[in-house]
C-alpha cells in the first residue's frame, strides 16, 4: 500500500508523488537510523578510522588478525580491497560467499587526481610494485594505478612511501568521493579554454579525508575538464563540470550531474547553470551533500545519485541545491559545444608554452612496475618530470623538446607504450577481470590482448579505411567498469552456451553505445541484440566480422555507431 502527497518542481505544476510504505533511508527524510548491514557498520565507526588498526594491529598480526567488517567493509576507505583466490572458475563466482573467494592478498589503489604524477612519484609507485606487488600494474579508466598480492604486513611501509611524495590512498574505494578525473592536459594544451587545476586542488585538498563526507549512500564519481575535447567521460560521473564560455559571464563550467553505468546505466544530465572558476568547490561540496543527506541508503543496489535524480528531476534537484546547499543562486548557463576531437590524447601534441606531449598507449591498462620506473626514467632522459594518466588507460609524457620527440617515441615502444598505436590498441579497454576480481566471471586482460593482436593482422591495412578507432571495451562482468554501454562494440562478461552445448566464458555484445564526439552529438547507449553473444575466445572473429560488415554497408560519413543503431539484426551477427 502506498500513501500519496503533492509535489513541486521548479517550473512545473503540482503533481501527486507516490510515496513508498517503506524508506528510502535518506537522512533528512527518514532520519540515520542504520536500514541493512552497510549502513550499520558504516554508523558504527568511519571508515577512516581502520587505518590506526591497519597500522598498529592488522600489520603486526598478519590476514589472519583482521576483523571481518574492517576487512570487508572500511578496508575499502584506505584503497584495499581482497584480491580473488586464484583457480576459482567464472561459475563459481555467484555461487561462493566473498570469503570464499578471496585471497590472503589484497588490490591496492593508489589515488591520482586528475591523473598528475611527476616522474619521482611514477617511480616510486614502481618501485612499490616491484617491491611488494609481484611487479604487477595496471592503469585504470579512473586514471588511478592499481597494484595486486599486496600484503597487510606491507601496507604501513606503502602508505610511508606514497605519502613521502605526495600520493595517497585515502578515499580511493568505498562509499566516499572517489578520485577527481582530470584533463590530462590541463594547463599545457594550447587550445585549453581553462586550466581546471586549481578547481581540482581545492577540492582535494579541502574535502577528501573529511568525516564529513565519508559516509555517503555509496561510491561517488567526479570529474572536471577545461579542454573542448571534454576528455573525461562527464556523462558518466556523479558530478562534473565541462568547461564553457558565457556570453556575459566568460570562461566557467557546465554542472553535470547523476551519471553512473553499471547494470542501471543512466547518462548524466545538465543542471543548466553556470558555475565560475570560484565557485566550483563549493557547488561540488553542495551536490555531494545532496547526494549524502537525500541519496536513497535502504537498498544497496539503489544508492547511487542517478536513482534519486530519476525521481526527482534536474529542476527539483536544482532547487534543493540551490536553496539548501548553496550560499546564493547559480545563474543559468548555455550547454558546452560538441567535443572538438578525440579525448585520450594519443600522438604528439604541441603544448602551449611551444614544447610537446607525447601520448602512449599501453595493451588495455597493463603495465608493470619495472615499466613504469623505466619510463620514469625514460622521460626525465628527456627532459619531461611529468606524466598524466588518462581516463582511457593511457599516459601522456609532457614538456618534451622538439628534437627529443622521436627518441622518446622509439623508447616508448621499446617499453610497450606506443605513442602510433593501431586503432585496435587505441580503442580497446578492459577491466581486471577474473584473475583478480571477485565479481568477475570472463578473464578480460589478456582475451582483450589477444583479439587487439589478431584485429592488428587481420585488419591493419584496413586502419585507412577505417579512419577512426572503433572502441572494444572488455568487462569481466555486469557491472560495466571498463563502460561497455558507451563502447562502439562492448563486451559484458556472463557463461554462455556454445554450439556443443557447453557452459563456456563469453561475453553479451552491446553495439553502438558511446559519448558525445565530434561525430555525435550527444552521448548514447550501446544497443543489445537478442541472443547476440560471443565467446571469450572468439572476440577477435566477431569483432572483425562486423566491421567488414560495416565497411560494407556504411553510407558516406556514417560512423560505426551510426550504422550500428540502424542495421538489420542479420548484420550484426
Amino acid at each position: 500500500m502506498t500513501t500519496q502527497q503533492p509535489t513541486t518542481v521548479r517550473g512545473a505544476r503540482t503533481r501527486t508523488a507516490r510515496r513508498p510504505t517503506k524508506p528510502h533511508g535518506q537522512w533528512k527524510v527518514d532520519g540515520t537510523e542504520p536500514l541493512n548491514g552497510n549502513e550499520e557498520f558504516k554508523l558504527e565507526d568511519d571508515g577512516l578510522n581502520v587505518r590506526e588498526r591497519i597500522e598498529n594491529e592488522y600489520a603486526e598480526g598478519g590476514f589472519a588478525s583482521i576483523d571481518p567488517t574492517d576487512l570487508h567493509g572500511r578496508f575499502r576507505w584506505w584503497g584495499l580491497y581482497t584480491q580473488r583466490k586464484p583457480g576459482i572458475d567464472g561459475g563459481r563466482t555467484a555461487q561462493l560467499e566473498p570469503h570464499e573467494l578471496e585471497d590472503e592478498y589484497f588490490m591496492l589503489r593508489i589515488r591520482i587526481d586528475g591523473g598528475r604524477l611527476s616522474t619521482e612519484q611514477l617511480r616510486v609507485i614502481g618501485e612499490i610494485s616491484t617491491e611488494f606487488a609481484r611487479g604487477s600494474a595496471d592503469l585504470t579508466d579512473r586514471q588511478n594505478v592499481q597494484l595486486h598480492w599486496v600484503r597487510v604486513e606491507d601496507v604501513p611501509e606503502i602508505w610511508r612511501r606514497l605519502e613521502a611524495v605526495g600520493l595517497s590512498t585515502t578515499e580511493a574505494c568505498g562509499d566516499v568521493p572517489r578520485v577527481i578525473l582530470g584533463s590530462p592536459v590541463a594547463g599545457i594544451a594550447a587550445d585549453e579554454l581553462i586550466d581546471p587545476t586549481p578547481q581540482i586542488d581545492e577540492i582535494a585538498e579541502r574535502f577528501i579525508g573529511d568525516e564529513s563526507l565519508s559516509n555517503l549512500p555509496r561510491k561517488y564519481k567526479t570529474a572536471i575538464t577545461g579542454h573542448p575535447s571534454q576528455d573525461v567521460v562527464h556523462e558518466i560521473n556523479d558530478c562534473a563540470f565541462v568547461a564553457v564560455e558565457h556570453p556575459e559571464l566568460g570562461i566557467g563550467y557546465d554542472l553535470w550531474v547523476a551519471g553512473a553505468l553499471s547494470t542501471v546505466p543512466r547518462l548524466g544530465e545538465r543542471v543548466g547553470t553556470f558555475v565560475a572558476p570560484e565557485r566550483v568547490a563549493e557547488v561540488w561540496h553542495g551536490v555531494t551533500r545532496v547526494f549524502r543527506d537525500y541519496g536513497y541508503r535502504r537498498l544497496r543496489n539503489k544508492a547511487r545519485l542517478k536513482f534519486l535524480l530519476a525521481d526527482w528531476g534536474v529542476e527539483r534537484f536544482r532547487e534543493v541545491l540551490e536553496t539548501e546547499y548553496l550560499d546564493a543562486p547559480l545563474p543559468d548557463g548555455p550547454a558546452a559545444p560538441r567535443p572538438s576531437g578525440l579525448g585520450d590524447h594519443v600522438g604528439v601534441h604541441r603544448q602551449k608554452d611551444g614544447r610537446f606531449f607525447v601520448g602512449a598507449a599501453p595493451t588495455v591498462g597493463r603495465v608493470s612496475g619495472e615499466t613504469l620506473t623505466a619510463l620514469a626514467d625514460l622521460a626525465e632522459a628527456h627532459g619531461s618530470h611529468r606524466v598524466r594518466t588518462t581516463p582511457y588507460q593511457k599516459l601522456l609524457v609532457l614538456d618534451v623538446a622538439e628534437d627529443e620527440v622521436e627518441s622518446l617515441v622509439a623508447g616508448l615502444d621499446g617499453l610497450g607504450l606506443s605513442a602510433r598505436p593501431s586503432l585496435f590498441r587505441r580503442g580497446t579497454i578492459a577491466c581486471t577481470g577474473i584473475e583478480y576480481c571477485k565479481l568477475a566471471i570472463v578473464e578480460t586482460k589478456v582475451n582483450a590482448a589477444e583479439a587487439i593482436a589478431q584485429l592488428e593482422e587481420r585488419l591493419g591495412e584496413l586502419e585507412p579505411e577505417i579512419g577512426q578507432p572503433i572502441t572494444l571495451h572488455v568487462n569481466g562482468c555486469p557491472n560495466s567498469c571498463a563502460r561497455i554501454q558507451i563502447a562502439d562494440i562492448g563486451l559484458k562478461g556472463q557463461l554462455i552456451t556454445n554450439v556443443a552445448g557447453e557452459q563456456v566464458p563469453g561475453f553479451q555484445v552491446h553495439l553502438g553505445g558511446g559519448l558525445a564526439s565530434p561525430d555525435r552529438p550527444e552521448a548514447g547507449l550501446g544497443r543489445t541484440v537478442r541472443g547476440l553473444k560471443v565467446e571469450a575466445s572468439g572476440i577477435a572473429d566477431y569483432a572483425e566480422r562486423v566491421i567488414r560488415r560495416y565497411l560494407d554497408d556504411r553510407a558516406d560519413g556514417e560512423t560505426f555507431a551510426q550504422w550500428a543503431h540502424d542495421a538489420e539484426e542479420e548484420a550484426l551477427q
